[in-house]
């Protein structure tokens, strides 16, 4: 028989050993490796792989990125075009006109855009020509019509048959004409692969015939928020609990970078449910990202997840603010961001992530924001051992200077941050921190 004071021990031991486990648990959570930031783009980045494409017309092809270099299929103009109103002439027939000295020019027609002259222009004759419309044959200048006057006009004849202008300026050859090639060379790179077609590029694209065109398929993306606090926006509010913004957030983001978002119900904290939403979507989707549950509490169960699961941890805890929970893995080449539950850290892990990760993923070389330097209108005498990305205002001066000052509040739980910035700068870790007139490096939003 077994007598009390055992099975007292014996629980004692085991209670002891459950918190033994519980602190080394704990432990681990507090102490992960701790890695830069600019080192953690990097390791992620040098796992994504371009995605596949498809060909579109051109109507859908806005904000999409191009899968093939398009190139000029033919010079552009492809004929001598006017670039005014005016009439075409032989410029020689013009080299002694002035105010008080006019050239009269016979008009034998009229060439309206998009038709063509089928004669050719001979000395002391002149053609009536609009502004896009092809030169005449034997034409090699146009004079404006403000340099012209009517001096008379035959009776009973043709439209413009007979009538006689008034050449009041010289003109040289080649004036007023777009030279065939003038504007582009066959061959030329209209749009690079990779680029993001916008109206410019739709305009290139049409303007050469491109009725349809190769780009990437837009990745689709899981969004999937973590907490028992969590409630729907449609639901009620009660004490206690709150919206879920992040999603919201993070699918602004998705549609501004190109991917088409997902948003699914959001996962209450358990491990099991949890393992199963993560493992279907990973699955199902080319991406996901988790908002919530990656720090070291009780309930933050990412730890857990991506410490026992079919894939690659790259990375746990990033060596900046906010978001230094931020955590990185891929599962059969699929990624997995699982992001912070705070609105601003959870939105910058977004830029300094996974935009990168989905423009990569459209074909984008070069994928990471391109710095600037701008110069603090005020102190930032924040204090960290880490890197801070700071919700903050660009604007340039008259004199073209770059400035930058951060947002009022500057608290990782902070949504109205997210609203008021247009730029991120970079506070290297400092006992100091910054005084106003410090150079900064500063990362435009895509929103600026």
């Amino acid at each position: 028989m077994v007598n009390s004071d055992s099975l007292a021990a014996a629980s004692t031991t085991n209670a002891s050993t459950t918190a033994a486990l519980n602190t080394m648990k704990h432990d681990v959570k507090f102490n992960r490796d701790i890695m830069p930031a600019q080192t953690a783009q990097a390791l992620v980045l040098e796992r994504v792989m371009c995605g596949s494409t498809e060909r579109v017309p051109l109507e859908q092809a806005y904000g999409r990125h191009l899968a093939e270099e398009a190139v000029t299929n033919r010079p552009v103009p492809h004929f001598r075009r006017s670039i005014m109103d005016g009439y075409a002439v032989i410029a020689k027939d013009t080299s002694t006109a002035d105010a008080s000295n006019p050239v009269i020019l016979q008009v034998i027609g009229e060439v309206p855009c998009g038709a063509v002259w089928s004669g050719e222009l001979r000395q002391g004759q002149a053609i009536r020509i609009m502004t896009g419309a092809q030169l005449p044959e034997g034409a090699d200048a146009v004079v404006r019509l403000e340099w012209t006057t009517t001096v008379e006009r035959a009776v009973n004849s043709g439209p413009q048959s007979g009538q006689m202008i008034a050449v009041h300026q010289a003109v040289r050859s080649g004036e007023a004409i777009h030279g065939i090639g003038s504007e582009m060379q066959a061959g030329e790179v209209l749009v690079q692969k990779g680029q993001r077609i916008g109206a410019g590029e739709m305009g290139l694209l049409a303007m050469f015939g491109y009725a349809n065109v190769h780009v990437y398929r837009r990745p689709q993306v899981a969004i999937l928020s973590t907490g028992q606090e969590l409630l729907s926006i449609e639901e009620e509010l009660t004490p206690g609990k709150i919206y879920n913004s992040n999603s919201y957030i993070l699918l602004a983001q998705l549609e501004s970078a190109g991917a088409m978002p997902h948003l699914l119900p959001h996962i209450p904290d358990d491990i099991t449910t949890l393992r199963e939403r993560l493992d279907e979507a990973l699955e199902r989707y080319d991406l996901v990202i988790t908002t919530g549950g990656v720090s070291v509490g009780d309930h933050d169960l990412l730890y857990d997840y991506t410490n026992n699961w079919a894939g690659e941890l790259l990375f746990n805890k990033v060596k900046m603010r906010p978001g230094s929970p931020t955590t990185v893995g891929f599962r059969h080449g699929k990624p997995l961001f699982a992001l912070s539950g705070n609105p601003a850290a959870c939105y910058v892990g977004f830029e300094l992530f996974v935009r990168p990760t989905l423009l990569r993923m459209q074909g984008v070389a070069e994928p990471l924001p391109k710095p600037i330097l701008a110069r603090l209108t005020e102190a930032y005498r924040v204090r960290d051992t880490f890197d801070r990305y700071v919700r903050a205002v660009l604007t340039i001066t008259a004199e073209g200077q770059a400035e930058v000052r951060p947002t009022k509040a500057d608290i990782s739980s902070a949504t109205v941050s997210i609203r008021d910035a247009n730029c991120l700068f970079l506070s290297p870790a400092s006992e100091e921190g910054m005084e106003a007139g410090t150079l900064v490096h500063v990362f435009p939003l895509r929103e600026l």
